[in-house]
């Protein structure tokens, strides 16, 4: 083999104790999807369940998610009580919940640093862990959670450095065994090396050839699009994502996904493994995490690529992938009861383009956990569509984004939510949050995963209970104008998270135990639980990591004419 491994050799090393504190108050560039002239004004409005995000203010949304307190407009003060006290629990009256201090304390012992400089947070911080494998490197994904975190913290310089970092790693040359991958391609993760000898610092990058199956990850590219233009909207600094070398590896990454092919469909094929489901779990083909983040960051790089002649090219690109993959997945992946319903009815073997059964999906596939687990109010995207074949699992991430990235209509947007209400016990339990739903058994799981030790029934990626999720569910819960749902999963993380040492994930089809393989002190699930805190303590960060619904892509949502039955 003749892997190439990305080295960086950079001068002497540093530990930092943690990062400059400074004020949470952040200008918001005139990019910005929403109004937010009328932040401080806060009106006294109450939040009514049936009103979508879209249609209020975040001034609405900031005084509806105090916890219905009466004098909200003075726990909005800038001051800070303590030099370490987080700027978000500072502007609020209330006391902070005691796991908050705590969470920081954690966030902040998981920094990473390079010439000195904070570049990200490694996965975990369990020393307790006899096998380290690579929780202590840095991973694109689980990093996002922890930028947010710093962000809304006041405290951008972090999450610069991180983007500049990786978007230094994607220029390298990128090869597994023989096969060089794509330019564009961003790493899964990667890991600082200190020499205190040599006084210098190296960096160790992984695109796929170290992980498990050798798979590279699509979403890295995604989130990192995401995550720079959260950090766009949260400084109102343009001059970073309008940099020739930020401008030049959104293109790369966009590159990637929008070379014509043999496809027939506006969705990305993906192998297993490809994203935070990184282990063979049959998510092969078109996966809904996949879907919905690349959608999401379509629509956040059409907002900052620049109109020059080659951003010109690639933003009318974007501008008709969009339009066929918002139709594509609102049509095809869409499942209610009614949909449930024709779908059992479906011939099959039709031929034309009169075809109702576009698909060719055989009726009886469909799973009879699915007829109980559908109620008549809800609904949700399915977890992948292709020949002949539906996955109707349901899978947390992939909902969550299509949420807040305005890929769900308003309507399903809320029977999104609808469904949550109505299947709590299944999707949330004791923990939140399921990351896909049911799991799979017996002669299933041996066909499925290959008799994955690791993804066995209600544990890990197969029915595992994840807290890092609880931060998309909040954010979806904001925008849908269901802060109560939000409160209530917060409040079961709350009752377990610090006692158990923040653990990776939750077995049990309840989620009721520590995963048998979990790391302690999962740096993403003490990050996520800030931010969902942070959120609904002030909406107004829901800005950074949400995209109103874009009027010209809003369908007259009626499926061709051969889907009428």
């Amino acid at each position: 083999m003749d892997c190439v491994k990305v080295l960086l050799d950079g001068g002497k090393g540093g530990v930092e104790s943690g990062l400059k504190n400074v004020s949470s108050h952040c200008s918001i560039s005139e990019m910005d999807d929403y109004d937010l002239s009328k932040l401080l004004e806060r009106p006294r409005l109450n939040i009514e369940r049936q009103r979508s995000f879209d249609e209020r203010s975040l001034s609405e949304l900031s005084v509806g998610l105090s916890r219905g307190l009466d004098h909200y407009e003075s726990a909005y003060s800038p001051g800070r009580s303590a030099l370490d006290t987080p700027a978000s629990s500072a502007r609020n009256s209330f006391e902070p919940h005691p796991m908050v201090a705590d969470a920081w304390e954690a966030l902040r012992r998981s920094l990473v640093h390079f010439r000195g400089q904070p570049v990200g947070t490694i996965a975990a911080y369990d020393h307790a862990s006899e096998e380290v494998l690579n929780y202590d490197q840095v991973f694109v994904r689980d990093f996002v959670p922890s930028a947010l975190a710093f962000l809304m913290n006041g405290e951008p310089d972090i999450v610069k450095n991180f983007l500049l970092k990786t978007l230094q790693l994607q220029g390298w040359e990128k090869r597994i065994d023989r096969f060089k991958l794509g330019e564009g391609a961003m790493p899964a993760s990667f890991k600082v090396l200190h020499d205190p000898v040599r006084r210098t610092d190296t960096i160790v990058a992984d695109f796929g050839e170290s992980a498990i199956g050798r798979v590279a990850p699509i979403d890295s590219g995604f989130w990192w699009i995401i995550l720079l233009r959260a950090y766009t909207k949260s400084t109102g600094d343009l001059s970073l994502a309008e940099t020739p070398e930020c401008q030049k590896g959104m293109r790369l990454i966009l590159a990637l996904c929008l070379s014509e092919g043999f496809d027939t469909f506006p969705t990305l094929l993906c192998a297993d493994g490809c994203s935070m489901i990184d282990r063979r779990m049959g998510i092969y083909g078109y996966p809904i995490e996949i879907q919905s983040l690349f959608f999401m960051a379509l629509r956040a790089a059409l907002a900052m690529l620049k109109h020059d002649a080659e951003g010109k090219e690639f933003i009318e690109r974007i501008v008709k992938r969009l339009h066929a993959l918002s139709y594509h997945m609102r049509s095809y992946f869409w499942l209610d009861f009614q949909q449930l319903n024709d779908i059992y009815r479906y011939k099959t073997e039709e031929y034309s383009h009169t075809a109702v059964n576009k698909f060719n999906v055989i009726p009886d596939s469909i799973p009879d956990w699915v007829f109980d687990f559908m109620p008549t109010r809800g609904g949700y995207f399915i977890g992948n569509v292709s020949p002949a074949r539906m996955d109707f699992r349901w899978f947390a991430l992939g909902n969550c984004v299509a949420i807040l990235s305005s890929l769900a209509t308003p309507e399903q947007a809320s029977a999104i939510m609808d469904l949550f209400e109505e299947r709590w016990e299944e999707l949330v339990g004791e923990m939140p949050l399921k990351i896909c739903y049911p799991a799979i058994e017996s002669h299933e799981w041996r066909i499925v995963t290959g008799c994955d030790p690791k993804n066995t029934r209600w544990s890990y990626h197969n029915g595992g209970s994840w807290p890092v999720l609880l931060w998309l569910l909040t954010a979806a819960c904001i925008k849908t104008g269901r802060p109560q749902i939000a409160r209530r999963a917060i409040d079961l993380a709350e009752s377990r998270l610090l006692k158990d040492s923040w653990p990776e994930y939750y077995d049990g089809k309840l989620g009721r135990y520590i995963g048998k393989q979990a790391r302690k002190y999962q740096t993403w699930s003490i990050a996520g639980y800030l931010v969902a805190k942070m959120m609904l303590e002030d909406p107004s960060h829901l800005g950074m990591i949400s995209l109103e619904e874009d009027k010209q892509m809003k369908p007259v949502l009626k499926r061709s004419s051969s889907w009428t039955c």
